[in-house]
């Protein structure tokens, strides 16, 4: 069976690291031997350079469009994007938090289910929300625009708004068409706020520092690296396993998993996390297979529609969310998709006493309880510190600028 061009391509990476251990200067050699085996060494380097390049949305025509991405901006923190003027897509989506609002469970005109995910880096995505219930920023944009639970607002409103913003039609006209009806105005307005997203990316880390040094030979830069750090990334590499979900720069496979976590939201109700993403996305009008999608001329194998056009419900969807990046976690709590785990610390412990009983026979078979004892929990906790810009517990987290 032939490979997929991704497997290929980390197989090229894998040799490439390794081809770079065995010819590298004696530091590096030491780095490997004394704290970590050349597959941790491989591990590690994987998890960047970062920042990545910048990415295009081809399905969004205001993607990397400089007069899009400033309209987005301001459209993001305009209340009159709501159907009562009193909220905007700011309010729980707050700058200041990693575009996260604090709460267990978002509040929008209406209590929500689920935590507000945060927006650093949503450009590299390819579902959004918890539960993958969008195919594009765009579409994921555009749905809590419309939800009566979040900002209430309908195509007709956000079409008024923008018709009575002469500069905003400046920039939409050129790129979307003129006398657009109201739908597609909306859509939109949806786009140029996706197209300012994308430019967010993470603050690099000491993590990023260390992983560099390790990349490039520097055991002196790699030392100034905690040592508590060291460990627990060395847990993370090697005998965690959980590079396995949380790979590469970006520390997500952007994919669902079933964690054990409870999915009954109140007695009698629940939710059903990628199980009713998928539905959603099926149905959704605004998904890559509606009309909307800009992308044109990609082969038939290559489009980005495909993802959407192939992706499968299955029994065992039921009960996953999906994997969150780890950058910048000090600023995100609190933790998984319902909020219920208050603290770093909670979430390693939840994964040292893994209950496989709460885990669908027919899902996850990877997950194992890590079984930590109390300092390597402090190790492992010390490790995801460092995938933020300051540690946590800290206000300089919230004050730090996101890269563009």
């Amino acid at each position: 069976m032939r490979a997929s061009p991704g497997a290929s391509r980390r197989a090229t990476g894998a040799l490439a690291i390794a081809v770079a251990l065995a010819t590298a200067p004696p530091s590096t050699a030491a780095l490997a031997t004394d704290d970590f085996d050349a597959d941790e060494i491989a591990r590690i380097v994987s998890h960047g350079p970062w920042p990545p390049p910048p990415v295009r949305d081809p399905s969004n025509r205001a993607s990397g469009d400089a007069g899009a991405i400033a309209l987005g901006q301001r459209l993001f923190s305009d209340p009159a994007m709501s159907a009562a003027g009193s909220i905007s897509c700011a309010s729980c989506h707050d700058p200041a938090r990693r575009f996260t609002d604090g709460k267990a469970r978002a509040i929008g005109l209406a209590a929500h289910d689920r935590n507000t995910q945060g927006l650093l880096d949503a450009g590299d995505w390819r579902w959004f929300g918890w539960d993958g219930g969008a195919d594009t920023l765009w579409a994921a944009t555009l749905r809590p625009l419309l939800s009566p639970v979040e900002m209430g607002s309908d195509p007709a409103s956000i079409a008024e708004r923008l018709r009575r913003d002469p500069s905003a039609m400046r920039v939409i006209e050129p790129l979307f068409g003129l006398r657009l009806d109201d739908e597609s105005l909306a859509v939109a307005a949806a786009k140029s706020i996706a197209a300012w997203l994308e430019t967010l990316r993470s603050p690099r880390t000491a993590f990023d520092a260390f992983r560099d040094a390790i990349a490039r030979g520097d055991a002196a830069q790699a030392a100034r690296y905690p040592a508590a750090a060291r460990r627990g990334l060395k847990l993370f590499a090697g005998r965690g396993n959980c590079g396995t979900c949380h790979v590469g720069p970006a520390f997500s496979n952007s994919e669902f998993h079933d964690i054990g976590r409870p999915f009954v939201v109140a007695p009698g109700r629940v939710d059903p996390g990628r199980h009713a993403g998928i539905r959603r996305v099926q149905r959704d009008r605004y998904n890559l297979l509606g009309p909307f999608n800009d992308e044109r001329g990609a082969a038939p194998g290559r489009a980005r529609a495909m993802q959407t056009r192939t992706v499968v419900l299955q029994h065992r969807n039921w009960g996953e969310w999906r994997t969150p990046t780890l950058r910048g976690l000090c600023a995100t709590a609190p933790y998984m998709h319902d909020g219920s785990l208050p603290t770093l610390r909670d979430v390693v412990r939840h994964y040292s006493a893994l209950d496989l009983d709460r885990l669908h026979a027919d899902g996850e078979s990877l997950l194992r309880p890590l079984e930590l004892s109390p300092s390597e929990i402090d190790d492992l906790v010390a490790f995801l510190e460092t995938l933020s810009p300051s540690p946590c517990g800290t206000m300089a987290n919230a004050d730090e600028e996101p890269t563009r």
